[in-house]
């Protein structure tokens, strides 16, 4: 469990750090939660919301403890006790309520499972990088610390 939380600080300072350079939207760690359509609470290890759609919230919707808003993109990343076909499930359905780009990071397998809206899951091989394509312009995830 300490492992995981490292590597996820690592992911959430490298989005965290994008974001407030790019300055279009908001990231968020493992303690921000939502709330999909389908009624289903979440809170990935980290997710990332256009300013735009966060702020057009009220204030009393944004200070809800799961607010009912749908992340632009998610990262979840695998411990040793998730069960993988549980986590490829919760990405899936990430999908199916709108997100339009996942990570499911798999350090165990060296495997980055890419979920994109309309379109297959890519699983890529022992990647050093990843990139946040055009979701996330110019962003990059440098995996070689969690290799």
């Amino acid at each position: 469990m300490v492992w995981k939380l490292a590597e996820q600080q690592r992911n959430q300072f490298q989005l965290g750090l994008w974001a407030e350079k790019g300055k279009i939207g908001l990231a968020f760690e493992c303690r921000g939660m939502f709330t999909l359509p389908n009624g289903a609470k979440r809170a990935p290890d980290a997710f990332w919301i256009l300013k735009d759609r966060y702020y057009a919230l009220s204030k009393e919707e944004r200070e809800e403890r799961f607010a009912r808003i749908v992340p632009d993109f998610v990262i979840e990343l695998r411990s040793k006790s998730d069960n993988l076909r549980k986590l490829q499930s919760k990405m899936s359905e990430y999908i199916e309520n709108g997100v339009r780009l996942g990570w499911l990071i798999d350090p165990y397998e060296r495997r980055v499972h890419i979920y994109r809206a309309d379109q297959s899951v890519e699983v890529l091989e022992n990647p050093q990088k990843v990139s946040g394509e055009d979701v996330l312009s110019s962003f990059e995830l440098d995996l070689r610390e969690i290799w």
